[in-house]
């Protein structure tokens, strides 16, 4: 970026953006004054429908009656369904259930990739279109067969969808004994024993029902608004081991996952103290944030409480949203972040390296920025490849009302993306394109390089609106190494491998986690950026378990996507 650019952006403030961008003068805004001092272009532009194709709605079915699920939106997905080496879309809609009979069908959405920008809807083909009120959606390879399979979270009774191969799927939800009854959000596909299958984390919320329903506020027309979760009960979550022959057993009790009560919105596994064995830390809304630490065995014990996640520093339990993992200052120990509601801030915490955490959120601008939002989906990237992780997050208030009794808080919030230069965080989201500065009520947040053009595109789902589909323009600037991770010994997703990558001074690592978010799935590839720098000396995986098997790799190429495989020598071109 050009000095001129980098001036214009200390002067640019985050209001004036919004303001200016909702009067319709964005061309004399400071980023237009950024795009003329250098910057080519705004680093995100949305897509709209008539270019995608993508023209499903999320339909919340919102009533008079307030029932909690019509605000928490749903999730979305970025997967390569087909295999053709080209990320496919799939939306979460709601659906019938005791407290909502849709007047027209409602259905979920399956957009196949046409590798041109645009998307085909074939969820009628597919058989995917789920049959409740849906929550979020989870994808992974639970047989091994090397196709992706569809885990659908839905409230009353969740789906797993088999892909066949053929372009469809088949509900083996009986068969596989994970329909997980309740209120299922979030689910995570990894393989907590290291037998090499996937296993499947799922996060229940509260203890709802439409005769469980809650009213808040008062008795008289437009005095309601949607209950803050405290008035629901806290209840366990679900693992299910898989027993490898494409059923799974609950394990949720044995293996002291149900041991802790919570109001789980999202979730996220990695091995947080580097000892081969896959943990898990989980949003948690109104009631103590779990941080299920494994014990080897099949055995989880909750130390959310002394690693310090689990409540706010005055001992107060926060309104956990979304979660993700990463080492985002490459001191070799992965750390947190979970987004919360108004008046809470979000939470960076970094990794101690004793066994806990700190919330360092107010020694960057989260915490202030933070500080009157309401987070849901979020997710660290390298949005524009020059190898340092940066922030994106969905945002948007739970309470359509919210600014009848609260002026100073908004219903439609902006998304936001923070961007990190050695381990010093800058709100950049004046920057990131007129769609940062749309006001939405953004729920899931996904992450996959649609193009292929090894700029990791963003797409954000809405609570009873259009989905947003944004292209990332920002990468390009920079080389990159775009890596399919294959597993044979450890488990086929390589969820839980670490990979590291010289080029020139250039030297990071990147560990591949198991979901993050809210509600939703990634493209399972990695994109390694490299800055300026137009070669790798070398690349390294380290592939998941104790004592993981490592493989280096030297003559790799760059700007396009490679496929490695575990055990095997050498690497592949991708699709």
């Amino acid at each position: 970026m050009s000095s001129s650019s980098q001036r214009d952006r200390r002067r640019f403030s985050r209001r004036d953006f919004v303001r200016t961008s909702a009067l319709g003068l964005f061309s004399s805004s400071p980023l237009a004054r950024a795009l003329a001092g250098g910057q080519t272009q705004p680093w995100f532009e949305a897509v709209p429908a008539e270019r995608s194709g993508i023209t499903w709605t999320h339909t919340a079915g919102l009533s008079p009656n307030m029932y909690l699920p019509e605000t928490v939106g749903a999730g979305c997905a970025f997967f390569d369904y087909d295999n053709d080496g080209w990320m496919d879309i799939y939306l979460v809609n709601s659906g019938p259930c005791d407290f909502y009979t849709p007047p027209t069908p409602l259905r979920n959405a399956l957009y196949r990739n046409n590798r041109d920008g645009t998307f085909t809807d074939v969820t009628e083909k597919a058989g995917v279109s789920g049959n409740a009120y849906g929550m979020g959606v989870a994808v992974g390879d639970y047989n091994g067969d090397g196709l992706p399979d569809l885990y659908v979270t839905q409230y009353p009774r969740s789906i797993l969808y088999h892909n066949n191969g053929d372009g469809t799927f088949t509900d083996v939800s009986a068969k596989a004994g994970v329909a997980a009854p309740g209120w299922a959000t979030s689910a995570v596909w990894f393989d907590y024993d290291n037998d090499g299958r996937l296993d499947l984390f799922v996060c229940r919320f509260a203890d709802f029902s439409k005769e469980k329903n809650v009213w808040c506020g008062g008795h008289d027309p437009g005095q309601g608004y949607y209950c803050k979760p405290s008035v629901y009960k806290p209840m366990p979550s679900w693992l299910f081991h898989n027993n490898g022959d494409g059923t799974f057993t609950d394990v949720s009790r044995e293996s002291g996952i149900a041991a802790s009560l919570a109001k789980a919105w999202g979730a996220v596994a990695a091995d947080l103290n580097n000892d081969g064995h896959m943990d898990l830390f989980v949003g948690s809304d109104t009631a103590p944030n779990p941080l299920f630490m494994n014990q080897g065995g099949g055995r989880f014990v909750d130390s959310g409480f002394l690693a310090g996640v689990a409540y706010n520093p005055f001992g107060v339990a926060r309104s956990g949203m979304g979660v993700d993992a990463a080492d985002y200052d490459q001191d070799g120990w992965i750390d947190l972040f979970v987004t919360n509601v108004d008046h809470e801030m979000y939470s960076l915490y970094h990794n101690n390296h004793q066994g806990g955490f700190d919330d360092v959120s107010l020694r960057t601008p989260i915490g202030a920025t933070t500080e009157l939002m309401s987070g849901w989906g979020l997710k660290f990237f390298d949005f524009d490849n020059d190898g340092e992780l940066d922030l994106v997050i969905a945002n948007g208030h739970p309470d359509l009302v919210i600014q009848q009794h609260h002026p100073e808080l908004r219903y439609r919030q902006p998304l936001l993306l923070f961007e990190q230069k050695a381990g010093s965080w800058k709100n950049a989201s004046d920057l990131a394109g007129p769609a940062f500065a749309q006001l939405l009520a953004a729920r899931g947040l996904a992450l996959g390089d649609f193009d292929n053009d090894g700029a990791v595109d963003v797409l954000v789902t809405t609570n009873d609106g259009p989905p947003l589909l944004l292209k990332n323009n920002a990468g390009g600037d920079n080389h990159w190494l775009g890596l399919r991770l294959i597993g044979t010994r450890s488990n086929i997703d390589a969820i839980g491998a670490k990979v590291t990558w010289k080029s020139g001074e250039l030297v990071r690592h990147r560990s591949r986690v198991g979901g993050g978010s809210y509600l939703s799935s990634h493209d399972p590839r990695m994109v390694l950026g490299l800055g300026t720098r137009s070669q790798i000396d070398w690349l390294e995986v380290e592939w998941p378990g104790p004592g993981g098997s490592r493989q280096r790799f030297t003559g790799l190429p760059v700007d396009r996507y490679i496929t490695v495989t575990e055990g095997h020598p050498g690497w592949q071109p991708s699709a």
